[in-house]
This record gives structure tokens, C-alpha cells and sequence, in this order.
């Protein structure tokens, strides 16, 4: 999956993402278009798809009770960060790119976001022993999705920062209650 992303990723960066064909990444990654499309439904998806979620969710169970619910979050994706080499880095931030600047992956982009929100609120419900529907729990999650919605567009125009840090600095001005 990962070699097929990668060489995907190039490919798209070469050729743009609409020139790229799915055989030409099949072939580049030196497997068939059949096992392709066994990883990713869609080309979209090559783009898309990714292992995060997994390692927020352990990261974020494994936070100390004291903490409230976006600082577990937040000190859950700065775990996962950390374990994230420069080049893992580089990848997200082009992945990132090519999702804010290609109208397609935008479009695919805010369902994962939306499967992500859920996946925030399932995880805050259960440590706030709340229920999943409560408007609290979907209006925070929402906030906490829109907020990092906000820093990608911002990383695609700005590609000079440093994404972690944005991140959470938008986290910390989230939590701030977000004052101008």
C-alpha cells in the first residue's frame, strides 16, 4: 500500500494528478492494476486513504483521565507526529497539497473528514461517558475537524511552515476558546 502511495504521489507531482493513470502507478509500483484497486476502489483513495486513524485511537486511550477531552487529542496526535519520520512528513504534506489543490480530492477528502469527525466523536462520547449524539460531543468534534480543515488549506498555501506546529497551535487557540 504504502510503495503504491508513494509512487502514486511522485507520479502525480511529475505528471499532475488528472495526466497520472492508474496503470501507470501500477506499473511504476511493479503491480498489476488489479492489485491496485485491491488497495485503494479509487484513484482518489490512492491519495485519500491513509493508516492514521489507528494510531490516533491508541494514542488517544492511552491519555491520563485528568486530561479533557481536546487535550488528549491534541497530546494523541502529537504522539502520533513524533513517531512520523521527516520523510512520513514530506509525504503527508504533499498528500495534503495535492488534496487542497485538485478538485476531486478536495471532494473525497471532506467524506474521510466526515468519517474522521465521527471517529473523534465515538472516542470523546466514550471518555466523556457521554453519548455519541449528545450535541456537545458532535459540535466539539466538528470544531476539532474543522479547525485542522482550516491549518490543511492553510499548510497547501504556506508550504514553508511546519505543519505539526500549526496544527497544534490551532488546537491551543481552539481550546482558548478561539480568541482574536
Amino acid at each position: 500500500m504504502a510503495a503504491i502511495q508513494m509512487h502514486a504521489t511522485r507520479l502525480f507531482g511529475e505528471n499532475g494528478y488528472n495526466a497520472t493513470t492508474v496503470e501507470q502507478i501500477a506499473e511504476a509500483a511493479e503491480v498489476s492494476p488489479s492489485t491496485f484497486f485491491r488497495y485503494f476502489p479509487t484513484k482518489e483513495d490512492v491519495v485519500i486513504k491513509d493508516n492514521y486513524d489507528p494510531l490516533l485511537v491508541a494514542a488517544f486511550e492511552e491519555q491520563p483521565a485528568e486530561l479533557s477531552p481536546l487535550q488528549a487529542i491534541r497530546a494523541a496526535m502529537k504522539s502520533a507526529f513524533a513517531s512520523f519520520t521527516a520523510e512520513d512528513i514530506a509525504t503527508l504534506r504533499e498528500r495534503n497539497r495535492l488534496i487542497m489543490t485538485v478538485p476531486e480530492l478536495r471532494a473525497a477528502s471532506m467524506n474521510n473528514m466526515i468519517q474522521t469527525m465521527h471517529l473523534i466523536a465515538e472516542l470523546v462520547a466514550k471518555r466523556t461517558k457521554r453519548r455519541i449524539d449528545d450535541i456537545a460531543v458532535q459540535t466539539f468534534a466538528g470544531a476539532f475537524i474543522g479547525v485542522s480543515i482550516s491549518i490543511m488549506f492553510y499548510d497547501a498555501e504556506h508550504p514553508e511552515g511546519d505543519i505539526v506546529q500549526l496544527l497544534d497551535e490551532a488546537w491551543v487557540n481552539l481550546e482558548a476558546g478561539l480568541p482574536l
